[in-house]
């Protein structure tokens, strides 16, 4: 009887681990990085605005309207964004808003070990940028390195904290805003590409902070060709064409952008990136729209554009198509659901036609 039970026993045991193995390896296939750490703009806000007094904020329909449960989540578009997106391809939940559980800090809470995004609707690189509106890109790598980094070593240690970081994403979509915000207040002392470079030099050292708090693998995304967003176009003494001067801006930041990404290459030891052509990819979008399923690229499928005004976001008020996946674009300002799960594709695993050095798949590899 003991021989039996105890070879019941071991075959018990033995059950487990093999459960416990296949499982772990099951779970690792999944989920390809242990994170995600957003910081960005509007493009990849998933509701930090709702938790602050600001006028930049969509938590009210129509906004929502596609999502699971079709209700208004404080992303700026009719369904999900591409932070969504990127975090469905490599198996983790999306990364929640930073200002969503700041009253979780120091409770071993395990949603920071799967990311956090701190991406606010208006912020800029430069804290001049929409100031008082949004939370800036020097306030948000301020949140990750003040209170994320130490919750994240609080409950894994130092030394796996940073394994841990080193292997995750830190997702990066900003500056639409600082050029934007710089033809607004047109005539400037400052020329174009002066003002670039104080965007270009600003972010490094933000980047260079993420850095020292662990960050080695970013995904880095370029300016789109902002010029051509509805509102812009709506500028353009109602011509419906780009606004070439805003696109020459954006092609100067992107330019910048990836230089300044392989002089951080250079300077930093076991840093990785990989840089995605926002501009050209949307440009191929806006210039054969049907090869993407789309049949609208010059106006937003909900909200008007007869002001320069924030409030000209899709609103409770406003009218909206009903056929929202042919439209590129939902608000005078953000791309739709439909387009953002596109360049979502783009940015993962795009034949490098649009990423360098490498997409974001054979990012996660090295």
């Amino acid at each position: 009887m003991a021989y039996y039970y105890t070879n019941v026993w071991s075959a018990a045991v033995l059950g487990f681990f093999i459960l416990f193995i296949v499982s772990r390896v099951t779970f690792s296939e999944a989920q390809k990085v242990p994170g995600i750490y957003v910081f960005g703009d509007s493009l990849v806000d998933v509701g930090n605005n709702n938790y602050f007094t600001t006028v930049v904020r969509v938590n009210h329909p129509h906004n929502g309207i596609d999502f699971p449960d079709h209700k208004p989540t404080g992303r700026f578009s009719n369904g999900k964004v591409t932070a969504d997106f990127l975090a469905e391809k490599v198996g983790l939940p999306t990364s929640p808003p930073y200002l969503s559980l700041t009253n979780m800090l120091n409770k071993n809470n395990a949603s920071f070990l799967s990311g956090i995004s701190f991406a606010s609707g208006a912020a800029g690189i430069l804290d001049i940028t929409n100031k008082d509106l949004a939370i800036s890109m020097n306030k948000q790598v301020k949140y990750y390195t003040t209170s994320v980094y130490e919750e994240v070593v609080q409950q894994l240690g130092a030394s796996e904290a940073l394994n841990h970081l080193s292997k995750s994403l830190f997702y990066i979509v900003i500056g639409n805003n600082d050029i934007m915000k710089y033809f607004d207040r047109l005539p400037v002392t400052q020329q174009p590409q002066e003002f670039v470079d104080s965007m270009i030099l600003t972010l490094k050292q933000q980047l260079k902070q993420l850095y020292n708090y662990g960050g080695r693998k970013f995904v880095i995304a370029g300016s789109g060709p902002i010029g051509c967003i509805p509102l812009q176009r709506h500028k353009n003494n109602k011509t419906l064409e780009c606004k070439q001067d805003v696109n020459s801006a954006c092609l100067m930041y992107n330019e910048g952008l990836k230089s300044m990404s392989q002089e951080l290459k250079s300077e930093l030891k076991d840093i990785n990136y990989s840089y995605f052509d926002t501009y050209n990819f949307f440009s191929n979008l806006i210039q054969k729209p049907v090869s993407y399923g789309f049949a609208e690229v010059k106006v937003a499928c909900c909200g008007v554009v007869d002001a320069i005004d924030v409030k000209h976001l899709c609103r409770r008020t406003s009218s909206y198509c009903s056929d929202r996946s042919n439209y590129l674009f939902w608000d005078p300002y953000h791309p739709s659901e439909a387009a953002s799960r596109i360049v979502a594709d783009a940015v993962f695993d795009d034949p490098l036609q649009y990423s360098f050095p490498f997409n974001v798949e054979q990012l996660i590899a090295l």
